[in-house]
């Protein structure tokens, strides 16, 4: 044998966080309150008394926040909603940006 040292090569690996988004969800003319609370439900994954609240916010603010999600999770709901919206014949507006 010889009197070689053998090194071990470690590799340290660094886990972080995803960036998140706020999906923000815009007051307008056309959609009832009722199709904003049934996307809040069952997109968002909200209960129905908080899904009124944020409701009653986007009519009063013109805005409001329907959730905040990683980059492909919030674009997802935005896709699922604005699907929902299309075949209702709503024009609901979403966006997305950084936190």
């Amino acid at each position: 044998m010889s009197n070689e040292t053998k090194l071990q090569e470690r590799t340290i690996f660094e886990i972080k966080k995803p960036r998140m988004y706020k999906v923000i969800i815009y007051n307008d003319d056309y959609t009832t309150m009722d199709f904003v609370v049934e996307v809040l439900v069952n997109v968002f994954s909200k209960n129905v008394p908080e899904a009124v609240k944020i409701m009653f916010n986007v009519h009063k603010n013109g805005s409001g926040v329907a959730g905040i999600y990683s980059y492909d999770i919030a674009a997802t709901k935005i896709k699922q909603t604005q699907d929902m919206a299309s075949k209702s014949g709503y024009p609901l507006k979403l966006t997305m940006e950084g936190v």
